[in-house]
Formats: C-alpha cells, sequence, structure tokens
C-alpha cells in the first residue's frame, strides 16, 4: 500500500486538495481517500487552519520517483521551495507516508515518513481508511497508533 498525506492551509484548503489529487490521478490511481479534517497548524504558529486528508494510491513509479512526481506537482500548483527544518503556511503539502512495507533512510526519503506516528492530522484519516495497514517499523496498525498518539490535537471531519 502506497500512502499519501495531503495539507494545505493557504487558499481554499478543500480545493487545494481536490486538486492535487487530479494532480496525482495523472501519475497513478487513487484507491482511497479519507474525509477531509481540519486541524491547527503542526510544529508552527499561524492563524490558518490545515486541511488534511490520506490518499492511498497505486503507481508504477519507484518510492524516489514519487517523491520527484509530488514534488512537482507540488510546485505546480503554487507552493514556494520548502525552507530547511522549519514549517510555514503552504497551498500544498504531499508527504509520502509508506510505500508498500519499504523501509528506508536515504537523504532524500524516509520511508515510512519519519514523523507520521506522533501528528494526528495523519493519524486519523490514516485510520479512518486503512485501520489494519501495519506500519513496518513499529508493528502497530494504523488504528493502535492513532489510539496511542501522544498528539493532543483533535482533528474535526470537514
Amino acid at each position: 500500500m502506497i500512502i499519501l498525506a495531503l495539507g494545505s492551509n493557504i487558499g481554499n484548503g478543500e480545493a487545494q486538495l481536490k486538486s492535487a489529487i487530479e494532480h496525482l490521478n495523472k501519475i497513478g490511481s487513487i484507491i482511497n481517500c479519507s474525509s477531509i479534517y481540519v486541524t491547527e497548524p503542526w510544529g508552527f504558529i499561524s492563524d490558518h487552519l490545515f486541511h488534511n486528508m490520506v490518499v492511498t494510491i497505486h503507481t508504477d513509479l519507484s518510492a524516489l520517483e514519487l517523491l520527484k512526481a509530488t514534488q512537482r506537482i507540488e510546485i505546480e500548483m503554487g507552493r514556494l521551495a520548502k525552507s530547511g527544518n522549519t514549517y510555514q503556511d503552504r497551498i500544498i503539502d504531499i508527504d509520502i507516508i509508506a510505500y508498500h512495507s519499504e523501509i528506508e533512510n536515504a537523504n532524500e526519503l524516509i520511508l515510512p515518513h519519519p514523523h507520521f506516528r506522533k501528528r494526528n492530522f495523519v493519524l486519523y484519516p490514516l485510520a479512518e481508511i486503512a485501520p489494519e495497514w501495519i506500519d513496518p517499523v513499529s508493528g502497530l496498525t494504523a488504528a493502535q497508533l492513532k489510539e496511542q498518539s501522544p498528539d493532543q490535537d483533535m482533528p474535526q471531519i470537514l
């Protein structure tokens, strides 16, 4: 299973997510989409709430090719270059959460995503569409990860 997390907090978040899905359908086939969740920004302060969702996708692209394709989509949609290790408002963010059961720790790509286990804005939509998916690192299901999450933010379905 290939799992992507999508987020937006600039402009019409719901429309940005739908546009991202249209772009993703050009590089693969969307298998499942979660509801859209509204959350506070994570890791930085902003007046803009995030719209988040998780999708599963089928693609013939490798994990690294998928990363490059999602980065191109972000740029096409108007995302400015990422600024190092700081978080900021964004038109669209597309993160690869998992690529099948691959475990990778390279400069360009870490799989599964290194922070998803502590982010309810990923865990809630992930547990919605794939509660039995097993994290290859922890051995826990998405539902278990959601139950054990240290994140205090409670995402609300749009």
